[in-house]
């Protein structure tokens, strides 16, 4: 940083702890110099001008950024293209730093509405989630991280499992007391944050049913997939995500690290776990992304994925079409007019969703017409939200053989409490289809358990 950019923030931190007008800035800039330097006045009048009501919105370096236009030369604001620009001013030293916490512009509407915490320093955030100030600099500090994956220094435990497509997904859970404070974060601060209405995974009364449903018995269905949902959302994402919701830098870069993690180069050492990633992958994990198994992680990731949203229920409304997304699964429909552009509506979804930070995976891009079984997130759409027949018959057929021949002749996969997995998957027809459950239920209370 040179003399230049040091004055140029040292003017700026002064000038956003005052109101914004004129008299204030002008003041504000003599007592950085402790004098009246004569060509103070006309520099803060054309910052005025460019800046207008929104001066408290720019960040100290935006705001000092303009502040080097004017002090080297260069036109700021409106102005004549026949006058000439003024010439580089001659900065004196800086005798005084601003101390004072730079004035909050009022929260709009919306914002205010949502009543969330007040949190403007890193003080009141830590008094907020009940912790020492230096706990959260612990908590929040990403780049200490110890070779080993299970370190005591580290704030997560990492688990690798299987996924059903196949390749390995990676789990990271919060130790004890992180996941506390993301759960006050999650509770207190993102929870009172509604998501775009298209979004259907991690909402309270929202489920894979509710996202399948609005595209019952439409000509055509397309279902897509994003890769690497949560690792593609990155820390400044989430910083300014929190920023967004009105706190102030420094706590919402606190907010932002204590939600993110660095997955540390030991988690990667087992060649049938995470050697097995290509280069792309294991460079997301590495980086702070949002980690699956966290709390907070659905709620931002919702969050983060709001322009996506926003965007692709426009295009899809503009075909006459209909969108929901349940985490990282998309799903369109529509009628004829949708079914006429079906074959290149993926690929302006693909542009927009790269364009927004994320990737599509084309492998598990579908388009179902009418004359195809039309399922989305297991649930089959061709008429009515409905259970797979085959998934429905298998079940159907281990019960019937769980009453004639005992249930541990079926547990073939070892369940420990295979009576609990049974009811689980009837609860499951049950929310999609609640006839079919009832013949599954009367299967079910003819078993006979052993104590």
């Amino acid at each position: 940083m040179n003399t230049k950019q040091f004055t140029a923030l040292a003017l700026a931190d002064m000038a956003l702890a005052t109101d914004g007008s004129l008299a204030s800035l002008i003041a504000a800039c003599n007592r950085v110099f402790d004098a009246a330097p004569p060509w103070v006045p006309a520099v803060c009048e054309a910052l005025a001008a460019r800046t207008g009501e929104n001066f408290h919105y720019y960040s100290r370096h935006e705001l000092a950024a303009l502040l080097l236009e004017c002090l080297g030369g260069a036109r700021v604001g409106p102005a004549d293209e026949d006058m000439p620009a003024p010439d580089p001013v001659a900065l004196p030293d800086v005798r005084r730093f601003c101390v004072d916490a730079p004035v909050r512009p009022p929260r709009p509407a919306w914002l205010a509405a949502l009543a969330l915490p007040d949190l403007p320093t890193a003080g009141a955030l830590a008094a907020w989630l009940n912790e020492p100030v230096r706990a959260l600099d612990w908590f929040a500090d990403q780049w200490r991280l110890a070779r080993d994956a299970q370190s005591p220094l580290q704030h997560y435990h990492y688990r690798w499992v299987p996924k059903r497509s196949g390749g390995l997904r990676l789990i990271e859970i919060p130790k004890a007391r992180l996941r506390r404070i993301q759960q006050k974060i999650l509770r207190g601060i993102l929870d009172l944050v509604p998501p775009h209405p298209a979004a259907h995974g991690f909402r309270r009364g929202r489920s894979c049913v509710t996202h399948a449903a609005p595209h019952a018995g439409q000509p055509a269905v397309i279902r897509m997939d994003l890769k690497d949902f949560f690792p593609s959302i990155q820390l400044s994402r989430v910083h300014a995500l929190f920023e967004k919701l009105g706190y102030p830098p420094q706590a919402a870069g606190t907010l932002a690290r204590m939600c993110v993690n660095r997955t540390p180069a030991g988690a990667f050492r087992d060649q049938l776990a995470g050697g097995s990633l290509c280069w792309m992958e294991r460079q997301a994990l590495k980086s702070p992304h949002l980690p699956q198994g966290s709390p907070c992680s659905p709620a931002l990731a919702n969050l983060c994925a709001y322009r996506l949203d926003m965007r692709l229920s426009a295009l899809a409304q503009s075909l006459g079409g209909t969108y929901t997304r349940y985490a990282d699964d998309l799903a369109f429909s529509g009628g004829p007019a949708f079914a006429r552009a079906a074959d290149r509506f993926h690929i302006q979804v693909a542009a927009i969703a790269l364009e927004e930070g994320f990737r599509v995976n084309t492998r598990k891009t579908r388009l179902m017409r009418g004359g195809t079984r039309q399922q989305v997130t297991g649930v089959v759409l061709n008429s009515h939200p409905n259970i797979a027949r085959d998934e429905y018959d298998r079940l159907k057929a281990t019960l019937t053989n769980c009453a004639r021949h005992g249930p541990a002749s079926q547990n073939r996969d070892g369940h420990p409490d295979f009576r609990a997995y049974l009811a689980g998957r009837i609860s499951y027809v049950k929310m999609v289809n609640a006839q079919r459950a009832g013949r599954l239920q009367s299967l079910m209370e003819a078993i006979a358990w052993s104590a």
